[in-house]
């Protein structure tokens, strides 16, 4: 079960077309396994609709007023929202027809992984290894800002660290725990400096993270490890 999600601030950037391509991408797989959240977009998305008409801007207050369970009060707008959603289903269902709905794979050290459909067409980078950590950086060319595929073999974990910026992991197969708890598929976790942990997996798992700077090792002998973090993420 995800226990895990992005918070209404983020989610409310993401509708508005605030947030950085990896970390729309990020909320986008996280919504896809998640129905609260895809719940909430679609929400958000309505209501971003209709505030655009009056030349409001959408915001995490506005939102909190108008409760989902008022939803049904506009029957008159809900209609032509979904047939708007028609109408755009129709005309590209040809289209649909001609793509090649086949996930992208990557494969770390001889194990494949299909990824989400919304990561078909961005570049990876070639994998590189650590112990039992593997990386592909996924290029989109964003910066101070690094996105990547991080596999975390059986048994393996990641020296006790905090982090200089913020670090989004968005768990994608498998799992993994640190001293805050345990992750499953779908977890959508934001960390910042405030956050220190040792994210360990017992069977393996493989994560979407995106970073703004290097994490930090704290502990003892893994401090050598510093002039590294920024590879690791």
């Amino acid at each position: 079960m995800i226990n895990h999600h992005p918070k209404i601030d983020l989610l409310i950037q993401h509708v508005n077309g605030e947030l950085p391509a990896s970390i729309s991408a990020g909320i986008k797989i996280h919504s896809d396994l998640c129905t609260k959240c895809n719940n909430q977009i679609i929400e958000l998305t309505k209501h971003a609709a209709k505030t655009c008409l009056g030349s409001q801007e959408l915001d995490s207050q506005e939102f909190a007023a108008e409760s989902f369970a008022a939803q049904d009060h506009d029957e008159e707008y809900n209609f032509d929202a979904q047939s708007m959603i028609n109408n755009i289903t129709e005309m590209q269902a040809e289209t649909e027809l001609n793509i090649d709905e086949t996930p992208l794979s990557v494969t770390f050290r001889g194990v494949e992984y299909d990824l989400p459909n919304v990561m078909k067409h961005m570049s990876l980078g070639k994998p590189a290894q650590i112990g039992k950590l593997s990386r592909s950086r996924i290029l989109l060319d964003e910066g101070h800002i690094h996105s990547s595929l991080l596999r975390i073999e059986a048994g393996g974990s990641i020296p006790e660290h905090t982090h200089k910026g913020y670090e989004i992991t968005l768990l994608l197969e498998g799992s993994f725990k640190d001293d805050m708890g345990e992750y499953v598929a779908g977890d959508f976790i934001v960390l910042d400096g405030k956050h220190q942990h040792q994210p360990m997996s017992e069977l393996g798992c493989l994560c979407y993270t995106v970073v703004s700077d290097s994490l930090h090792f704290t502990q003892g002998i893994n401090k050598l490890l510093n002039p590294i973090g920024s590879f690791i993420y």
